[in-house]
């Protein structure tokens, strides 16, 4: 049967806009409900601007879905695309390390799904979307793909193998997760923005002042308030981590781990096993008492985003001792260890006498613009020893084999795993001031995008040296 060439589902026309709308949402806002009665030239024009690309953008939109087409080969995905200026791309199956599918809501009115192909390589060009499939389409792809990667391998076609399940999220683990992840705090925030946005518009600070009277007077209605509040920010918290979290499943076969999410908005994502190039574990204070951490894995391919950073997580609120269990039975050859190398007391000394930046721009800033406020800056100086001296107590390192693990961090704590013939690259870096104190920083470099850095301050020269010598003797 003859791969042909196919035009996306109309959808992907509802998808963009809905896109551009969300991004809008702030613009609405200020120049339509805010700014609903002014008559400021600014605000006028603002509105004219923003009607005009409004409707460039559906029409544009529409020309996009019109001239975009795509082909699925044995072997590979091509695209064609442009309005004014045609272009056409290939993606060889053989480039692709790592695959991705997101379903929204949109996406679920339609019955459709995305699916992004990603590759090991950076730039513009260096992932597929496929912005609206069918589930049948993207089973087809994924089954395309499998198939190609294993003949490249030299490996007979497979049956399909089922997956070991190893971590399925309850609601036990989502409560947890909503009252560790501090997301009910995010309620306030929305609260007191909704209200000075109302008292600009209404005018009701006198009125306002006079409730809150009548309130301080009768406590017992504050008290009322207050616990109506607290529980709405507890609801808001868990909807926000379940509607995120919620249907958390790790799995895996011989090959590929597999990571799904999300009640609403539905992620899911794989993993080539001898794609990770390092694990980082990571744990905030509050995560640390009550025992509870973050898995990072560290993939040569995965897409550019921001948020992303080419790192896939697992579950973000699992039990330490769990979370060590999975790893040990999808990636053996990352091994956790907890005890390790500490440095001496002179690299606390060192740390303390370095520079206190944000401190002395704080005292810049509240000069110039709140300088009754200077006290602020006091409690940036306490918080930033504090920091220094909860890095030094928490920074180690072990060298074993071929195994490298380092562990540094003040509030938030990271655990960073690689082997040697993962890391791309060895630095030694060392300042006026840190050979006064006869030590240096070791940098390692793992293939991400962007490139994976992870830094050991404090290392003595000669450690330094020694671990410069173990990276470039393997490498021969």
């Amino acid at each position: 049967m003859q791969p042909t060439t196919k035009r996306y589902h109309p959808a992907m026309i509802a998808v963009d806009l809905i896109s551009f709308i969300k991004g809008s949402v702030g613009i609405v806002l200020i120049l339509f409900i805010f700014k609903a009665t002014s008559t400021a030239t600014w605000v006028i024009w603002g509105r004219y601007i923003f009607i005009i690309v409004c409707i460039f953008t559906l029409i544009w939109t529409i020309l996009q879905w019109m001239f975009c087409q795509y082909e699925v080969t044995q072997n590979s995905v091509i695209e064609r695309k442009g309005v004014f200026i045609k272009s056409q791309r290939t993606l060889p199956f053989s480039s692709i390390h790592n695959h991705k599918s997101n379903t929204t809501f949109i996406h679920r009115w339609f019955g459709l799904t995305s699916l992004t192909l990603e590759t090991g390589t950076s730039g513009e060009h260096a992932n597929f979307t496929f912005p609206v499939i069918t589930a049948k389409e993207k089973r087809h792809i994924l089954l395309l793909l499998e198939q190609s990667q294993d003949q490249q391998n030299g490996e007979a076609l497979q049956p399909v193998i089922e997956r070991t399940i190893h971590f399925q999220s309850n609601k036990k683990d989502l409560i947890k997760a909503s009252f560790t992840s501090l997301s009910f705090l995010a309620f306030f925030p929305l609260l007191s923005a909704l209200y000075f946005n109302l008292a600009e518009l209404f005018h009701i600070e006198d009125s306002a002042k006079n409730a809150f009277d009548y309130l301080l007077i009768h406590w017992w209605m504050l008290i009322i308030i207050l616990i109506i509040a607290m529980i709405l920010s507890v609801l808001f918290g868990m909807f926000k981590t379940f509607t995120k979290y919620g249907n958390f499943v790790v799995s895996d076969d011989k090959d590929r781990i597999y990571i799904e999410k999300g009640m609403g908005n539905v992620v899911s994502y794989s993993i080539l096993k001898h794609r990770v190039q390092a694990v980082v574990i990571e744990q905030s204070l509050l995560k640390r008492l009550l025992r509870l951490v973050e898995v990072k894995l560290i993939s040569a391919g995965g897409s550019e985003n921001g948020n992303d950073q080419d790192t896939s997580s697992l579950y973000p609120f699992m039990p330490k001792k769990q979370a060590y269990q999975l790893l040990q039975s999808m990636l053996p050859q990352y091994i956790i260890e907890e005890r390790m190398e500490r440095f001496p007391i002179k690299v606390l000394w060192l740390k303390l006498f370095q520079p206190y930046y944000l401190t002395i721009l704080s005292i810049i800033g509240l000069a110039i613009f709140k300088r009754e406020w200077l006290w602020v800056a006091a409690i940036v100086f306490v918080l930033s020893v504090t920091s220094r001296i909860l890095d030094y107590w928490f920074t180690s390192y072990i060298r074993h084999g071929k195994t490298v693990q380092i562990r540094k961090g003040g509030f938030v704590n990271e655990t960073f795993v690689t082997h040697h013939e993962r890391i791309q690259q060895i630095t030694i870096k060392h300042s006026w001031l840190q050979r006064k104190f006869n030590v240096a920083t070791l940098v390692f470099l793992n293939r991400a995008k962007p490139m994976h850095e992870s830094r050991l301050y404090g290392l003595s020269k000669e450690e330094a040296g020694t671990f410069y010598t173990w990276y470039h003797g393997h490498s021969k």
